[in-house]
């Protein structure tokens, strides 16, 4: 790998929230705690990370500046209303002041959904991302948060909700306010670099789908699609090579700040990628990014007739080798075959006798409404055994 100068890769944001991007910065963790009036934080995060190098580091770095900090772990890779209860009921144990999300996306939505809760008094249910349910809340009990992602995928760090599961129906249901959004971000690339070779390969897949399925959602928003294009053109250059060679620093950095820029794009709308894998995360705890991946291509075909044309400007825009959706929908399948995602959600469990119960649940879910095509329960349900079978339809 050839040296890379620091300098190159830092920069300090404002959009959405106030972010500290470069490498090293993790120890401006204490400054953000104070910018925010965060004393006494909780840190949040999962079990993993409690005990790995990363978790430490926050750890001692937060401590040496004399932060009460204590640590919350009890957290699932698909984080559910219990993980977020217990998490409430530490930081009201430990008389915290704010929140430090450390993680990826499972680690930063369940601390989010901490945030909102520990001053409500409604179920977290009540605030599922419906019409105006997020107008319930009462928004002098949020607590502050400074979010600290180790994988580039979700972007959560930058995002106003949560994707928790419901333990008693299997459904993944996203918890929505305005008011979780952190206040202040810390993304250090240096914190993905040992991330193992898979799971970079899923949340990469993740950060390309959200930037993605938000340049394809229909509706004038230009800001968002600028975003979205240069968010894939950074997946374009960058996620091979994060795979490839997970100490390229400059390649983790690329895909860090595409992640954000997925997230943040996605306000305009994600579509039927996702409306297909929360489903399956729910009711069979799948790792979102690998489902993610292995659906993206069926979704493409199917949406082909509303995103031909957006998908042509993206394949000039990317210069890939055929200018048009062929060469888009190439690239993602021959980028899932580098990687090793299978091509079937076989490979996550899913049988034919969960396709009713899928399909019922994902033309309910919210990100279905953004869809370049609307999509029935039997048009899911195809969609599934699409999937399923390895059979790209259209």
């Amino acid at each position: 790998m050839s040296a890379i100068d620091p300098t190159t890769l830092r920069g300090d944001w404002s959009y959405p929230t106030r972010i500290r991007f470069g490498p090293g910065r993790i120890v401006e963790l204490p400054e953000a705690c104070r910018a925010l009036g965060i004393a006494r934080p909780l840190l949040v995060t999962d079990p993993a990370l409690a005990q790995h190098a990363i978790g430490h580091r926050a750890l001692e770095i937060a401590r040496a500046a004399g932060l009460g900090v204590a640590v919350f772990a009890d957290v699932r890779p698909n984080p559910t209303g219990a993980n977020v209860a217990a998490g409430v009921e530490a930081y009201r144990a430990g008389r915290h002041d704010g929140v430090i999300a450390l993680g990826g996306g499972s680690g930063l939505d369940a601390a989010k959904a901490v945030t909102l809760m520990v001053g409500q008094d409604r179920p977290l249910w009540d605030f599922e991302d419906r019409g105006d349910n997020w107008q319930r809340a009462r928004t002098d009990g949020i607590a502050p948060v400074v979010a600290i992602p180790t994988t580039a995928g979700t972007g959560s760090e930058v995002g106003r909700a949560s994707v928790i599961t419901r333990e008693d129906s299997h459904e993944k249901l996203i918890i929505f306010h305005p008011g979780m959004l952190p206040g202040q971000v810390i993304a250090d690339p240096e914190l993905t670099l040992g991330l193992p070779r898979e799971l970079t390969a899923w949340t990469g897949m993740d950060a390309l789908s959200h930037c993605l399925e938000a340049l394809c959602a229909p509706g004038f928003h230009p800001l968002a699609d600028g975003i979205a294009t240069e968010g894939l053109r950074l997946v374009h250059r960058s996620l091979e090579r994060a795979v490839e060679d997970g100490r390229d620093l400059a390649a983790r950095a690329q895909m860090l700040a595409a992640a954000s820029m997925g997230a943040i794009a996605f306000q305009k709308g994600l579509g039927a990628m996702h409306a297909l894998a929360h489903p399956i995360g729910g009711l069979l705890d799948a790792h979102h990014g690998l489902t993610i991946a292995i659906v993206m291509p069926y979704v493409l075909a199917r949406n082909r007739p509303a995103i031909e044309g957006r998908l042509a400007r993206l394949a000039r825009t990317l210069d890939l080798a055929s200018p048009d959706f062929e060469g888009v929908l190439g690239w993602i399948l021959d980028l899932r075959r580098k990687l090793e995602i299978p091509d079937s959600i076989g490979a996550l469990g899913v049988a034919e006798e969960h396709l009713e119960t899928l399909a019922g649940r994902a033309a309910a879910d919210p990100s279905a409404a953004s869809n370049p095509l609307p999509f029935s329960e039997p048009k899911f349900a195809e969609l599934y055994r699409d999937a399923l079978a390895g059979r790209l339809g259209g």
